[in-house]
């Protein structure tokens, strides 16, 4: 454990949980297998390696933040509810994971307070600028990107593709 300025313990870790990494590859195995129709939670599960229980979870939240669509019926399953290139890595984290801010004053305004020291923080520009970084970032990369890279993998490419438009 770290302790900051204040005696304030702080793990040090920023780590995305098996949601947000677990329901991006979902969401880009919809988009890869769910083109032509729909796909099946059992066949996501499966290529995936995800149990059927969790999947449908993350596939309920991903569905409620309407980035997908079920379909309903004996050949039902799972369709992207847009475009691929228009759903962000940060649009799918966001609905997994809600706020992807390392630290809650980043989003705060200079008189909000978080803790009894903010108004005397030092790293509160660091923190910001990671914020800043890691939004830029998942912000910049789609599903379309990713189904790509997917597909070449598939084909037996490595996935070395950079992810930027």
């Amino acid at each position: 454990m770290i302790s900051d300025y204040f005696g304030r313990d702080w793990s040090g870790e920023m780590k995305l949980s098996t949601k947000g990494r677990y329901g991006l590859r979902a969401i880009v195995d919809i988009a890869v297998f769910g083109e032509k129709e729909p796909a099946a939670v059992s066949a996501i599960s499966e290529r995936q390696d995800i149990s059927i229980r969790y999947l449908e979870q993350l596939l309920s939240k991903l569905k409620k933040a309407g980035l997908v669509k079920s379909i309903r019926g004996a050949q039902g399953g799972y369709v992207l509810a847009g475009n691929a290139e228009d759903i962000s890595v940060g649009d799918v984290l966001r609905a997994l994971e809600g706020d992807l801010t390392p630290v809650d004053c980043t989003e705060l305004t200079d008189t909000e307070e978080t803790c009894s020291g903010s108004k005397y923080c030092v790293t509160k520009t660091v923190w910001k600028r990671i914020n800043d970084s890691i939004a830029k970032t998942v912000d910049s990369i789609y599903l379309d990107e990713l189904a790509d890279e997917a597909r070449a993998v598939q084909q037996g490419k490595p996935a070395e593709r950079n992810c930027e438009r």
